[in-house]
């Protein structure tokens, strides 16, 4: 009987694989996406140093329901104000093995309208 690998263990592979094209410096961040069922998390990470400048999630902005596109949507707007206040205008997108659709690409969409360009 063939057996189907999880849809995380696919997930992890794509995201290893955008991992090794891309990677974030202090003047041009990376902004990584984690997703799970019930909340949405994002972080903007400088690589080279190993440290995370600003972060953002559904649990942290105390959204009922973190996993909906609108909970993504006040995400994405919390870390662009993030963003703006630390001086970080542009940004590398990881949408951490996610398909660019749904809940990632309304965090990434309200980001973009509130001042992050990636």
């Amino acid at each position: 009987m063939i057996r189907k690998e999880s849809s995380n263990v696919s997930r992890q592979r794509r995201h290893a694989r955008v991992r090794s094209k891309i990677s974030g410096t202090k003047e041009m961040p990376r902004l990584n996406v984690f997703r799970s069922n019930s909340n949405i998390f994002v972080q903007v990470i400088d690589d080279v140093a190993q440290n995370t400048l600003v972060s953002s999630s559904s649990l942290e902005l105390k959204i009922k329901n973190g996993g909906s596109i609108e909970g993504a949507k006040a995400v994405g707007k919390d870390i662009a104000e993030k963003c703006k206040k630390a001086k970080i205008t542009k940004v590398v997108f990881d949408r951490g093995g996610y398909l660019y659709h749904g809940r990632v690409k309304a965090l990434a969409e309200a980001a973009r309208e509130n001042g992050l360009e990636f």
